[in-house]
């Protein structure tokens, strides 16, 4: 009787953790950003974020795995990109990050998405040559 308890129970702690594991993956927030100054410090971002169609300026705050993506270095004024993660105190904790189109945001961050290019456009093109 002595191993059918003991795998009654290692079943019942797999179970558990199983669920503990979905229980924090739903606290992840979904949401939409735009960068709104040329970023300085890669570990802090400034964005535009929309949280369920409610935009505010926050601060992306990126862990060493983000920072170390190739695509985050690069990262620029105006860059749109889907996030998912934590609001924290300081502003959004980023667990994963996707750089999309500003076409694919949603219609509380296109009209600034759109404004922010021109504006790259007119006073930020003219001084690469």
């Amino acid at each position: 009787m002595t191993p059918r308890l003991s795998l009654l129970l290692a079943l019942f702690g797999l179970t558990t953790m199983g669920t503990a594991s979905l229980v924090q993956a739903d606290n992840e927030i979904l949401g939409f950003a735009v960068v709104s100054e040329a970023p300085k410090d890669t570990a802090r971002v400034s964005a535009k974020v929309s949280v369920n169609d409610a935009v505010s300026d926050m601060k992306l705050l990126a862990s060493e795995a983000i920072q170390s993506n190739l695509i985050w270095k690069k990262l620029e004024i105006c860059h749109a990109m889907r996030v998912e993660g934590y609001k924290v105190a300081e502003g959004f904790q980023v667990v994963t990050v996707h750089m999309i189109d500003a076409g694919m945001l949603p219609m509380s961050l296109q009209s600034f998405a759109g404004d922010c290019l021109i504006k790259k456009a007119v006073e930020i093109a003219p001084l690469v040559d």
